[in-house]
């Protein structure tokens, strides 16, 4: 005779579990594939209701900027249409989650919440604080869909949590994790769908003016096109991307960062068709795969950051630097901030940033050198301008990245290396192919005087059609000056 197993604990509940419809509350996870808690309130073959609320009013949540909304407009309407196609409909609402949650659970007679995991510490109260709400009544079911591995889940051999990365990367590149799921083919419709509001009375779109033409240029937001981009990266980049990631100039990164960001697709996934890619395909080098892997963790380790420490966007994490001596400058934060500091790389890089919602990983790391140590100008200011400028700006990577190159973060990179914007756009732009994309008025200044034009002979740059403080800016600071009045700052609080 058979011996039946002892049931699980998901298995115990679910026999257990009423009948009624299921409310799936949906964040940053736009996609049907691979989204646990839609998958697993599919699997129950009761009513599933999917829910997002657009909460900005809630204590402690950071409003989208102009670059979020113009994304989570159309990625919206892209999950949408998504669910129409299964048989469903999402329902919408705007205000504080809580509210709109029980709400729409006590329309429809929910008698379960799904949702997956979030991290930051205004969402953790707002989960806690519906779950409380909910009471015994209604079952409430967190799922892990959204970062590789659960910030609880990953200890240093003392119990602490990681504040350095390699050892992080070291420990969980040796361990495993689930395998993506596949997206659910119908979902079971309830009586009757709640109250909706309309995505266009959100006015999330920018209308006066509408300086969203770039942004649509290049990107089309929702999960089938996360989808399409994954597989092109993975047939036509990964072989190179080891070095390919290095050029700003080339489309050679994955440029999956606003797929992760609004969850259109999941990491799980990205890991899992690499691999299987790189499985298949032995011209794909093993340093090219690893490469993909760590940047895949570091996101994680960011995600551990924010859930142990809190107020990444607003706090030193380095205590130290809480007494560091600033420049506040309105005039240089403003030149900066339009790609006007005379240095080519750094004004490329932030004429890309408004044109595009992005910027190449190598030039986000010289712009926010720049600011923070060649104009000493407080990291927080970078960050709330990337924050309202990025497509794919996140609380926890976002964040974190600023806090690294500023030297105050977890794992900094040392506040006395001082990226020379000079020899780095030599390095991983030579021909300047990236300074002349974005900063049109120097396309026709050589190679050799590209990157530094200040420095080159007036014929040269006349030949060009260009005058320095006519039609490009003169530099707004000498880097020599400004590394060493960066070092002199550092010295009264390096301890």
């Amino acid at each position: 005779m058979e011996t039946r197993q002892p049931m699980s604990k998901r298995e115990k509940r679910a026999e257990e579990a009423p009948e009624g419809p299921i409310v799936v509350w949906i964040r940053d996870d736009l996609r049907l594939d691979d989204n646990p808690a839609l998958a697993h309130a599919a699997e129950t073959g009761r009513p599933v209701v999917p829910l997002v609320v657009l909460d900005e009013d809630s204590a402690g949540v950071r409003a989208l900027g102009g670059a979020h909304k113009w994304w989570l407009h159309h990625s919206l309407e892209s999950f949408a249409s998504s669910l129409r196609g299964i048989g469903s409909e999402l329902t919408l609402r705007r205000g504080k989650a809580k509210d709109h949650v029980l709400d729409v659970v006590e329309a429809v007679g929910a008698t379960a919440l799904f949702f997956n995991r979030r991290y930051d510490p205004a969402s953790r109260r707002i989960d806690d604080a519906v779950e409380t709400a909910l009471g015994e009544d209604v079952e409430v079911e967190r799922f892990t869909g959204n970062i590789l591995h659960e910030p609880e889940a990953v200890q240093t051999k003392s119990g602490g949590y990681y504040k350095v990365y390699t050892p992080f990367w070291k420990n969980v590149s040796e361990t495993g994790f689930r395998d993506p799921m596949d997206p659910p083919k119908g979902l079971k419709q309830p009586d009757d769908f709640p109250k909706s509001e309309r995505l266009k009375d959100w006015n999330l779109l920018p209308t006066k003016p509408d300086w969203s033409g770039g942004i649509q240029d290049l990107w089309t937001p929702g999960e089938t096109a996360a989808q399409e981009r994954l597989e092109h990266f993975c047939d036509d980049l990964l072989q190179d991307y080891e070095a390919g990631r290095e050029k700003p100039f080339a489309d050679e990164t994955s440029r999956l960062s606003p797929r992760l960001r609004w969850g259109e697709i999941s990491p799980f996934r990205a890991w899992h068709t690499a691999n299987a890619y790189a499985s298949r395909r032995k011209t794909i080098p093993d340093a090219a795969i690893r490469t993909f892997r760590q940047e895949l963790v570091w996101r994680d380790f960011n995600y551990h950051l924010l859930y142990h420490f809190g107020r990444l966007e607003a706090d030193n994490f380095n205590d130290r630097f809480d007494g560091f001596s600033w420049r506040r400058s309105p005039k240089d934060l403003k030149a900066w901030q339009k790609g006007l500091t005379g240095y080519p790389i750094v004004d490329a890089g932030m004429r890309q940033l408004w044109q595009t919602g992005w910027m190449h990983n190598r030039v986000r790391m010289i712009v926010g050198s720049f600011l923070t140590k060649d104009l000493l100008i407080q990291w927080q200011e970078g960050e709330r301008w990337f924050w309202d400028t990025l497509v794919d700006g996140d609380i926890a990577s976002n964040t974190a990245q600023w806090q690294w190159v500023a030297g105050s973060g977890a794992d900094a990179q040392p506040f006395f290396r001082i990226f020379n914007p000079i020899t780095q756009s030599e390095k991983f732009d030579p021909e300047g192919a990236y300074i002349r994309a974005f900063v049109p008025e120097l396309k026709d200044v050589p190679a050799e005087a590209i990157h530094a034009p200040w420095e080159a002979d007036e014929k040269v740059l006349a030949k060009a059609g260009v005058t320095l403080g006519k039609d490009y800016p003169k530099p707004i600071v000498d880097h020599g000056e400004g590394r060493q009045r960066a070092l002199d700052a550092y010295q009264k609080v390096k301890g």
